[in-house]
């Protein structure tokens, strides 16, 4: 194989390996919390709501809370739990927040705990990046970058 192709096969290999893991933000350390892994999914065109995720280890040694959610891409942003009670789905606001033991990960996936964007003002699309900030009882707020994955995604994880 000639040398320019050689290149040309390194180049499209290493901007392969660079999209695929940039779609995952960086970690965040915020105090004693770690946010990483944060995502959400495109929605369709006239969606009323949507969900975000993201995993918050707490690194200290005194349990941490998170409290809200803030964005302008919705009337409300909250968190919410998402349950299966005798066979039956449940969704509800959590007005207390959650809790994120000392020591433990919390993980904000579907199916369970999330961020949620009630009466979106948009469609997510896939590709776009949402900034939402995340409100912690003592740490205080942080801004964290959820990139949006194709609808239906069932993680932020690109798959090639």
């Amino acid at each position: 194989m000639d040398i320019m192709k050689t290149r040309a096969l390194l180049v499209a290999a290493a901007l392969v390996a660079f999209t695929g893991s940039a779609a995952l933000a960086d970690s965040i350390q915020h105090g004693d919390l770690t946010i990483k892994d944060a995502w959400s999914r495109a929605t369709p065109p006239k969606a009323k709501g949507a969900g975000a995720f993201v995993s918050i280890t707490n690194n200290g040694s005194e349990d941490a809370h998170l409290t809200g959610a803030v964005s302008g891409y919705a009337k409300r942003t909250e968190i919410h739990e998402m349950a299966v009670n005798d066979g039956v789905m449940k969704m509800r606001k959590l007005d207390d927040g959650i809790v994120i033991p000392a020591g433990e990960t919390l993980e904000l996936k579907p199916g369970s705990y999330h961020v949620m964007f009630m009466g979106l003002n948009q469609a997510f699309k896939m590709g776009e990046e949402l900034k939402v900030t995340l409100e912690f009882e003592k740490a205080g707020p942080v801004e964290v970058t959820f990139p949006v994955m194709k609808m239906g995604a069932k993680s932020g994880k690109m798959h090639h």
